[in-house]
């Protein structure tokens, strides 16, 4: 039996070419399945595969986080999957049906090492597929984002750009449970904005396609705005720092609208940093590793308690439409967490499995 993978084929020049021709930016490989699995190593099969911003810049950024993907390998992502069969050292800590958050990269199976994975907890009211976004490293960017960076307060006034993407919605109920005083999204469609006032419960949202978003923007935010949570830099960004309070914080988590930019675009509103006192800091939600734990626990009482609320938008088709799926991602065409379903859930081990 084979599988397949998709790997790094050639670079972005600047945006991603999710053709599967031999010439895009990935290509298909397919590799024998092991017959034999490595007495430390479990082999799981991927049935979600996460699609995260970062991606663009895992593929080309030289001083960074983490180092970029390399030509040729299999493209990096984590997954949801489940294991489908245990190296003869690891059967006291796993077994056959376990589902597991994976960092798989993309591609139907994987033969990973125990620390390479970890088990689905899932609480009162959740899903496996939580485990990948609101409980988690989509969630705690959010939970760190706001409470850590932002500093939120009671009474604040926030903004969130990239509000109906899978960290800006979970940043913004953040505030809204944390007592902030207004909470106002930025969306790309009525249809975001309606989800964010109606089904989340932000104040105010606001398409930033309109031609009068930044007259909006001012309305939204007449004690000026406390903390900014930012996922797409840009214009956006520069917006936000003409109507920022003394001593506001901002959380720069992303800047989508960038990533595919030949020239990225910085922020001429820059000065008002010194004027009103501003803090800016970037983040990376490994940073807080230690505290994930007492995280965990609070998103997933508000998620039990109904009040986290998690949408995601889920890309039928199998492994070969991650490439197009990612590129949609920058055009902003998903609600929520972005995952390919690799492989459906009927097709999981166990007459019970379920997600």
């Amino acid at each position: 039996m084979s599988y397949k993978q998709i790997l790094y084929n050639t670079t972005p020049a600047p945006a991603i070419d999710p053709s599967l021709s031999g010439k895009g930016t990935f290509r298909v490989n397919t590799v024998p399945r092991p017959s034999n699995v490595p007495a430390d190593k479990l082999l799981v099969r991927v049935h979600y595969l996460s699609l995260d911003p970062a991606m663009r810049q895992w593929l080309t950024a030289k001083r960074s986080y983490i180092a970029p993907v390399e030509l040729g390998a299999v493209m990096r992502g984590q997954s949801i999957a489940q294991v489908v069969a245990v190296g003869s050292d690891l059967g006291s800590k796993f077994k056959t049906g376990d589902w597991v958050v994976a960092y798989s990269g993309w591609q139907e199976y994987a033969v990973l090492g125990a620390k390479e994975v970890e088990k689905v907890a899932i609480p009162a009211g959740g899903r496996p597929t939580d485990a990948m976004s609101v409980l988690g490293v989509t969630g705690l960017t959010a939970y760190f984002g706001m409470t850590e960076v932002g500093q939120l307060r009671p009474g604040d006034t926030v903004v969130v750009s990239g509000a109906a993407g899978a960290t800006g919605m979970v940043a913004g109920q953040i505030a809204k449970i944390k007592g902030a005083k207004r909470v106002v999204g930025l969306a790309g469609s009525p249809d975001k904005c309606e989800f964010l006032v109606k089904e989340l419960g932000f104040d105010a949202a606001i398409n930033y396609k309109d031609p009068n978003w930044r007259k909006q923007l001012k309305e939204a935010t007449p004690e000026y705005i406390d903390v900014f949570f930012d996922n797409t830099g840009g214009e956006i960004l520069d917006a936000c720092l003409a109507r920022a309070a003394r001593d506001a914080r901002f959380a720069i988590c992303g800047a989508i609208s960038q990533y595919n930019s030949a020239k990225p675009q910085g922020p001429t509103n820059f000065m008002n940093v010194i004027s009103h006192r501003i803090t800016m800091k970037g983040f990376i939600v490994f940073d807080f590793a230690k505290k994930y734990p007492a995280a965990l626990q609070e998103l997933a009482s508000w998620l039990s308690q109904g009040k986290l609320k998690r949408k995601e938008h889920i890309v039928p088709g199998g492994l070969e439409g991650a490439p197009k799926a990612l590129v949609d991602l920058y055009a902003g065409v998903n609600t929520g967490k972005m995952m390919v379903e690799v492989a459906p859930i009927s097709e999981a081990v166990g007459a019970k499995a379920k997600l």
